[in-house]
């Protein structure tokens, strides 16, 4: 698409064309997943990435977050949903002798939030932060079985 609105004799091309077609080119011609990272990462927002495990007897979230320290995270259960934030300012002095050509060190801050299922036991849960990634047991309440469902396709 080279215009998107073309007025008179082409003279003034429209500023709305320049400014909308590259984000329909965007949202027509890429995989939903990767424009939704792109959309995020252009904004520079980072969100962690995670891994769901579910086994007999608990639930594992694995969230990679390499960089903070266990104390820069904060794990909180509301109502069946548990919640993972973190939040780190960079905090270095700079003198005049330093000479910065570009400084993007500052701060970074993520929040994650899962929807427990009812057989997950709030009152269980331990976290562990090691070589970046930051482990979250979940037991489950006991006498929970994992019931097989099979789904017809047309």
């Amino acid at each position: 698409m080279d215009t998107l609105i073309k007025r008179g004799d082409g003279m003034f091309p429209s500023v709305v064309s320049k400014l909308v077609n590259p984000l329909f080119e965007d949202f027509f011609s890429r995989d939903i997943s990767d424009w939704a990272d792109r959309s995020i990462s252009a904004i520079g927002v980072n969100l962690p990435s995670v891994n769901l495990k579910e086994t007999d007897t608990k639930l594992e979230i694995e969230l990679a977050a390499p960089g903070l320290k266990k104390d820069d995270f904060k794990i909180e259960v509301d109502n069946n949903m548990l919640i993972i934030s973190a939040e780190k300012e960079e905090k270095k002095e700079s003198s005049k002798k330093d000479d910065y050509v570009r400084k993007e060190f500052n701060y970074q801050s993520f929040y994650r939030s899962f929807n427990l299922p009812d057989y997950a036991d709030e009152n269980k849960i331990e976290a562990t932060y090691k070589d970046g990634i930051l482990d979250v047991v979940i037991a489950k309440k006991p006498g929970h079985t994992k019931a097989l469902k099979s789904i017809a396709i047309k």
